[in-house]
C-alpha cells in the first residue's frame, strides 16, 4: 500500500480555539481588569485602540498593563489569485483569547475612573467582558 509522501514542512492551520483559559486568569498587576468572556482573535490594532481610549480617559495617572500579545501571524492571500503556489503573504498579527483571560489591569486610579476607563476599551474589542476587582482592595 502507497505511503503519502512527508514533507519536511507542515502546513500552517489557523487552528480551534476550544476550551477555556488556563493561564492568564487572576489580577498580577493592577486592582481592576476586564476579563473575556468569549474565545475571539484580538488584532493588534484593535489592543492599541483600545488601549489609547483608556489612557485618554485615565488622563495619564494611573497605570495600564496589557496582558495579551499578538504573537499570531494571521495570512492572506491577495484577491483573484489562483489556488496553490503557496501561503499568502503576513496580513495582520492577533492575540489568541479564550474565556476567562485577563485582557487589560488599571492601578493606581479610584474605582469610577478605573471602571469608565475599561468600559470604553472593553467597547473597542471584539468580545464580551467583565469587570474584575482584586480581592484585597479597599475602598476609601
Amino acid at each position: 500500500m502507497l505511503q503519502p509522501k512527508r514533507t519536511k514542512y507542515r502546513k500552517q492551520q489557523k487552528g480551534r480555539m476550544k476550551g477555556v483559559a488556563h493561564r492568564g486568569t487572576l489580577l498580577s498587576n493592577g486592582m481592576f481588569g476586564i476579563k473575556s468572556l468569549d474565545s475571539a482573535f484580538i488584532t493588534s490594532r484593535q489592543i492599541e485602540s483600545a488601549r489609547v481610549a483608556a489612557t485618554r480617559y485615565m488622563k495619564r495617572e494611573g497605570q495600564l498593563w496589557i496582558k495579551i500579545f499578538p504573537d499570531k501571524p494571521i495570512t492572506k492571500k491577495p484577491l483573484e489569485v489562483r489556488m496553490g503556489k503557496g501561503k499568502g503573504a503576513v496580513e495582520y498579527w492577533a492575540a489568541v483569547v479564550k474565556p476567562g483571560r485577563i485582557l487589560f489591569e488599571v492601578g493606581g486610579v479610584p474605582m469610577e475612573v478605573a471602571k469608565e476607563a475599561l468600559r470604553l476599551a472593553a467597547q473597542k474589542l471584539p468580545v464580551r467582558t467583565k469587570l474584575v476587582v482584586a480581592r484585597d482592595y479597599q475602598q476609601n
